[in-house]
């Protein structure tokens, strides 16, 4: 048994070798993933083009603005004199955000009264909306923080009395653990292992044995003293070995270029790995059994993979979306692999904290393979 399984995985890396479309497949897109996830895909918003309206021209009002630019998220490319050149410049993109201050800026702040911007942004990416108004109030609350301890000074000083001990001013100390400077490669990069895994494991399985098909060679292999279920290991095995490769080549890249920590036990990612593996290979399997063409099973495959990286929890919040929804994301391998490698590679967590995934994903990864091998076997005979 174990000799004709051997045979038919050392068959299938030559078939493999030969191929350029699977050699592709195998070593340039995890690469190719690996850097676009590391340096292209970001939500870091940086550079945000802005337009600034200054109809008080005070020292106060350059002051305000001077903290946008200070900031380093804020380019400050357009400086406009009539609200035609807002709308012109949202309307073209040029600019994401415009400011405008209302004239007496600079009196309200001296006589404590109430000083009154307006900010117009972009609303067409949501996301980045959202982003850009956090960081619009964080400066707006620093430079109203600023003016009161300026005033207390001024007033303690005028009176030459303390006074400081009867303001109370609130102070916020966050710690970030994990990512403190919230770079987004860092929550990317790991996340690209999982991406990996399921695009090459699926998509090679599914190809190779519908090539097969397509040659006309699978019925030579059945009319052979070779098993069902030793067609299927011989099959499957090369694409986890692929699959394995691939997360070494990641995991190294990862570490040693974009200096991503790995603070968890490499043996237990693998252990995790594993159990992914059975639904990726189990879905490779089933999407061969439905598919009659190269072209059929590279569609399906795609199919599958949108919902899964839509549904994983990756994009968005699990918690953000219908309740009907957040039922069906349980039946995703993706949701649970992910959590797995950023806990590992991140947080560190050990099997006292990721068992939950663990046992879900080795349960769905089972009844996939399973099921898939039994609807491959019953093809075959």
């Amino acid at each position: 048994m174990f000799a004709r399984i051997k045979e038919i995985i050392i068959k299938e890396f030559i078939q493999i070798s030969r191929d350029r479309r699977m050699l592709m497949l195998v070593f340039a897109a995890p690469i190719i993933q690996l850097f676009l996830f590391g340096y292209a895909i970001t939500t870091d918003i940086k550079n945000i083009s802005t337009a600034v309206w200054d109809l008080d021209k005070t020292y106060e009002s350059r002051e305000f603005i001077s903290d946008f630019k200070n900031s380093g998220n804020f380019n400050l490319n357009y400086y406009i004199d009539s609200e035609d050149e807002i709308s012109e410049l949202l309307d073209k993109g040029e600019a994401q955000v415009a400011i405008r201050i209302n004239p007496g800026f600079g009196k309200d702040i001296k006589s404590g009264d109430e000083a009154g911007i307006q900010v117009i942004i972009d609303g067409s990416n949501s996301n980045s909306t959202v982003i850009i108004l956090n960081y619009i109030s964080q400066i707006s609350a620093e430079y109203s923080r600023s003016v009161l301890v300026e005033r207390v000074e001024r007033m303690e000083l005028l009176s030459g009395k303390n006074n400081n001990r009867n303001i109370d001013f609130f102070s916020n100390e966050t710690g970030i653990w994990y990512n403190p400077e919230l770079k987004s490669r860092i929550s990317n990069v790991p996340a690209v292992v999982a991406f990996i895994l399921l695009l090459t494991t699926i998509m090679l399985t599914s190809m190779s044995i519908v090539k097969e098909k397509e040659a006309g060679t699978i019925e030579q292999l059945i009319v052979t003293p070779i098993k069902p279920i030793e067609l299927v290991l011989g099959k499957t095995l090369p694409f986890a070995i692929i699959g394995f490769t691939d997360v070494l080549l990641v995991i190294a890249v990862s570490y040693s270029w974009f200096k991503i920590p790995l603070e968890g036990n490499l043996f237990i990612l693998f252990f995790g790995t594993i159990l992914y593996l059975f639904t990726t290979l189990g879905v490779g399997l089933f999407i061969s059994t439905i598919s009659k063409t190269q072209q059929q099973a590279m569609m399906t495959t795609f199919f599958f993979m949108m919902p899964a990286i839509l549904l994983s929890g990756f994009m968005f919040p699990i918690e953000n979306m219908p309740v009907i929804i957040q039922y069906i994301t349980y039946l995703n391998p993706l949701r649970y692999f992910l959590v797995i490698i950023t806990g590992i590679f991140l947080k560190g967590n050990g099997l006292n904290i990721l068992w939950p995934q663990m046992l879900a994903l080795g349960g769905i990864g089972i009844a996939v393979l399973v099921i898939s091998v039994f609807r491959f076997k019953k093809r075959l005979e």
